[in-house]
């Protein structure tokens, strides 16, 4: 079959690879039929994330149908249209059954192999997921499969973002970066009863689809950033916070719009190995911090649903729909941040 692979820091190849094969009765075997190009898929593109075997397919984003199934498959037949979390999950331990299914006891991420040990991703014609039936959820009929495909990971990712920051009713919530995740964090947050949401980033694009989604823009580069959140906050500052970039930065932001006794959720993978909010000032002031990786099974039938009422919208991230064939030259645009590529989808 046909593969995206890595190949090294900013090297990948389009290339043959060999098709998968049922390894345990618990397996199915999807062809893919559209998957999805990640943010943190450039951890290891630009070398943040070490250790990926050469030879491994990227990708994370698979949605497809089931063309062969193991002898204990039986939540799905073959035929079925279904979409795959980032992760796998058995269902049955300890994490599985009360939510937190990202850390699964025997769980993996697609599209990550390191030492000959690992998952296969989904930039393929074909994929092997294990623990089907705990990890595949049916695509809802009439969805369109770009959108469907989300629901496995960041518009999960938004919901999970809106929950442990506890953003609920009447709240005045912040955004901070409005990328895809933080864009649909802006719906998750407005899902759950929040009176007003302040997107803030400094792409102007980006802004503007924030706005299109009923947010309030706020570029940090030219805006007073607090004095705009004081206007609605009565000075306060807002009740909850999704940060959804992921450095210091964005972290001291986050605390310094916040109101004492506020949260916030951290939805962006950090890499820095210190807290840009310090243990003394989460006490002085009453804040709660939560941050980690999004239980994305656990949201999917949510996340389906919300994508069913607000596909219309969800829509408009998707920026490129292409061939598996261009997704080298697509990870090279994305990557670069160029223009315009926002959310990349490829169709093998």
């Amino acid at each position: 079959m046909k593969a995206i692979t890595f190949h090294g820091i900013e090297e990948l190849a389009f290339e043959d690879v060999p098709d998968p094969e049922l390894v345990a009765a618990s397996d199915v075997i999807l062809r893919v039929t559209a998957t999805g190009i990640c943010g943190s898929d450039l951890h290891p593109y630009f070398g943040r994330e070490v250790g990926l075997d050469v030879g491994t397919v990227m990708g994370h984003e698979p949605l497809g149908e089931v063309i062969e199934v193991g002898s204990e498959i039986r939540a799905h037949k073959v035929g079925a249209k279904v979409v795959a979390p980032f992760t796998t999950n058995c269902g049955d331990c300890f994490y599985c059954e009360t939510g937190l299914t990202a850390r699964c006891s025997s769980g993996q991420l697609f599209g990550w192999v390191e030492g000959g040990e690992g998952l296969q991703g989904g930039q393929a014609e074909y994929i092997r997921v294990p623990h089907a039936d705990a990890t595949l959820v049916s695509v809802p009929e009439g969805l369109d499969e770009a959108v469907a495909l989300l629901s496995g990971d960041i518009l999960s990712t938004a919901a999970f973002g809106a929950d442990i920051a506890g953003v609920c009713g009447g709240d005045v919530t912040a955004v901070i970066g409005c990328g895809p995740v933080g864009l649909l964090s802006i719906l998750t947050a407005f899902d759950r009863g929040a009176s007003a949401v302040l997107a803030i980033d400094r792409v102007p694009s980006r802004l503007r689809s924030a706005e299109a989604f009923g947010a309030i823009a706020v570029n940090f580069e030219t805006d007073q950033s607090r004095w705009i959140v004081d206007e609605y906050t009565e000075g306060r500052g807002v009740d909850t916070v999704i940060e959804a970039v992921g450095n210091e930065s964005s972290t001291r932001l986050a605390a310094d719009l916040v109101r004492n006794g506020g949260s916030i959720g951290a939805l962006g993978v950090h890499s820095e190995p210190h807290l840009a909010v310090s243990p003394g000032e989460l006490y002085d002031r009453n804040l709660s911090y939560a941050a980690g990786r999004c239980p994305a099974r656990h949201y999917m039938p949510e996340s389906l649903d919300l994508a069913v009422r607000r596909q219309d919208q969800i829509t408009t991230l998707i920026s490129h729909r292409l061939p598996l064939s261009e997704g080298v030259e697509a990870y090279r645009r994305f990557s670069a941040r160029e223009a315009g590529w926002n959310k990349v989808i490829l169709f093998p």
